[in-house]
């Protein structure tokens, strides 16, 4: 262990360097002295000092050099050096060779009996580089492949025992990686790689000549960097989940259903896992949930101004119902969570019925459905109005009995929550028409349509201003504003954001207020270009405006409007209904201009040009890079 006076010129490099200050060091030195740990690890534990921080001042004092591994190429030849599981097990990385000496990157070159070890595998000089352990988690997935040393162990063995050796027992922590079968801590990296990078799906995709996993982030898809073997050991791995998630692993001509309830670290998640077959074998998708995600409010979900006082006043009424429409994957559950986290009051009774429950709220009586025994939406529907709710929230309107017996709870004095499938917020009348639901039932209990879509959000560290083409810009500026003084952004690329240009997702909505005039127009059955032109008139925003609002306010990019919204958002063949004397919604007439089919390629935004670089679907919108949430 080093003295003292070392300790002191470490924490004087590291308030010299801004990442400590004086007072902090003076707190660390005792704990230091009382627990024997290096001053470094003190100050880590405490979370007086970041790790990067930590390893740049330590590599100052020891004239050890330090490297971020972030964006850097490392050659094949060099890699090849050393495999993967010997890579796992002293935890480094190979930079590149100089001579006969191996430079490699450690968390703690100060490990000599590690150092020796190695050099003893290697039978090569060794020169340890500082980096994170981060960075070398991630270089190891990039260059080896989520799991590499695990496929590697399973090939070293014999064939027949890859998939005799499964554990049939469900892994409670996934982070201990207790288990001996190459299989569970194998199924264990992956799900662990997709919670680390905020993934909200795991695909893994049978095709005719290898497997292929993908997480998706923030929307989209990217291929998760794994070992080209892993196609030989596809049927145990599908095996594997499918016994984690309690399916029928004899079963593999009929799609199937499971859940898996896993803890990483402190934390617990649902996994809901589909199957279904294909011609290569069985295709399966585990979305994850989060049961200790924290609740996001209206406003982080992007509701602002006008559109956050009118929701409010909506999800406030005594009665009636509110519906949320858009297609899968666009926050409608998240939107409704947040409505009924800030109405859950001491005086109101809510009772959710659900499919799945993907958040508990305190204080909420929460109905998870289960069809194969007869609890369906409309039963449920049913039974809790014995139970005297005051606000219900039903997960989704599917089926006409589930519509009618939503429309009828909602005139009985009851506030009602739902969602529906539609394209745009006026779509949802016509789509309860459909249903055979009465129009004056309709008009009679809707209090508000909501419409919404995810955008993705610019990573705030690397955003950069620039000046888009005028075409592309009159697309998005559909109210003519004048650009003069606006600063419109672009993605770049950074650690920060795995080089994406994106952190994160926000919603663009389009709400429509509930007029007299617009119930007349739907006890006649009037279309949804009518019931639009009538929202517009009252001043409802389409989604594209408000996406407009977004890109002028940094959140978001032209691109990524362009593609959650359509083109026709102002719609202009149907006349406005009753009472439309408010001056027209300006339209613009731009030319008909083909979607971009490429985002910015890697190299035009400086991405690391490295193996296994994340790819989205479809192929022709590949975001820069490497792979937040609502």
């Amino acid at each position: 262990m080093m003295n003292l006076s070392q300790h002191r010129r470490l924490g004087e490099l590291l308030v010299e360097a801004g990442a400590i200050t004086p007072e902090t060091l003076d707190e660390a030195i005792p704990e230091h002295e009382r627990t024997g740990e290096r001053l470094g690890e003190v100050l880590l534990k405490l979370g007086h000092v970041t790790e990067e921080d930590l390893k740049r001042s330590l590599a100052r004092q020891l004239g050890i050099a330090f490297e971020s591994l972030i964006g850097i190429k490392i050659q094949d030849d060099v890699i090849a050096l050393m495999q993967a599981r010997s890579v796992e097990h002293f935890n480094v990385v190979p930079l590149r060779l100089v001579g006969d000496t191996l430079h490699v990157a450690m968390s703690d070159p100060l490990d000599v009996r590690k150092l020796d070890e190695l050099r003893l595998h290697l039978t090569r000089d060794i020169e340890p580089v500082f980096a994170t352990d981060k960075d070398i988690r991630e270089a190891t997935k990039i260059y080896y492949g989520i799991g590499g040393g695990t496929m590697e162990g399973m090939i070293a063995k014999d064939d027949s025992a890859d998939v005799v050796e499964l554990d049939l027992d469900l892994v409670d922590d996934i982070s201990e990686g207790a288990q001996d079968a190459s299989i569970v801590r194998f199924v264990n990296q992956i799900i662990m790689a997709a919670i680390e990078d905020r993934a909200t799906d795991i695909h893994i995709e049978p095709l005719e000549d290898h497997l292929r996993i993908r997480y998706r982030i923030d929307g989209l898809l990217y291929e998760a960097a794994v070992p080209a073997s892993i196609r030989s050991f596809q049927s145990a791995i599908i095996s594997r989940i499918k016994i984690m998630a309690e399916m029928n692993i004899a079963e593999r001509r009929l799609p199937q259903d499971g859940k898996i309830v896993i803890r990483k670290g402190n934390e617990d998640y649902d996994l809901r896992v589909s199957t279904i077959p294909t011609p290569y074998g069985e295709s399966v998708v585990m979305r994850i949930l989060s049961r200790t995600s924290e609740f996001v409010t209206l406003e982080r979900l992007g509701f602002a101004g006008a559109h956050l006082e009118m929701l409010r006043n909506m999800i406030t009424r005594p009665h009636g119902i509110v519906f949320v429409t858009g297609p899968t994957g666009s926050g409608k559950s998240t939107t409704l969570y947040a409505a009924l986290n800030e109405i859950n009051r001491l005086d109101q009774k809510i009772i959710t019925i659900e499919d799945p429950i993907e958040y508990r709220i305190d204080g909420v009586s929460q109905i998870q459905v289960n069809p194969p025994i007869g609890l369906s939406f409309a039963h449920c529907l049913r039974t809790i109005l014995r139970q005297d709710p005051d606000v219900i929230m039903v997960g989704e309107t599917r089926d006409t009995e589930t519509a009618q017996i939503t429309i009828r709870t909602a005139l009985t004095g009851h506030l009602v929550f739902s969602t529906l499938h539609t394209n745009d917020a006026c779509s949802a009348v016509t789509r309860l028409l459909d249903m055979g639901i009465e129009p004056f039932l309709i008009s009679s209990s809707i209090e508000g349509l909501l419409a919404q879509r995810l955008v993705r959000v610019l990573c705030p560290d690397c955003k950069v201003a620039y000046k888009p083409e005028p075409s592309r810009l009159a697309r998005v500026n559909v109210t003519n504003d004048s650009t003069a003084d606006i600063e419109i952004y672009k993605t770049r690329g950074c650690e920060r954001c795995r080089y994406t240009g994106f952190r994160g997702r926000t919603a663009i909505y389009e709400l429509v207020r509930i007029t007299d005039d617009f119930r007349r127009l739907v006890v006649d059955k009037s279309s949804a270009n009518i019931l639009k032109n009538c929202a517009l008139a009252d001043g409802m925003k389409p989604l594209r405006h408000d996406g407009w609002d977004k890109v002028k306010a940094g959140i978001t990019t032209i691109d990524e409007v362009l593609r959650v919204t359509l083109e026709d958002e102002m719609m202009t063949g149907d006349a406005p209904g009753p009472g439309a004397d408010a001056p027209p919604q300006p339209v613009i007439q731009v030319p008909d201009i083909e979607l971009p089919q490429a985002i910015p390629s890697p190299e035009a935004s400086q991405a690391p040009d490295a193996p296994g670089r994340p790819v989205s679907e479809p192929e022709s919108r590949k975001p820069p890079g490497g792979p937040a949430a609502l």
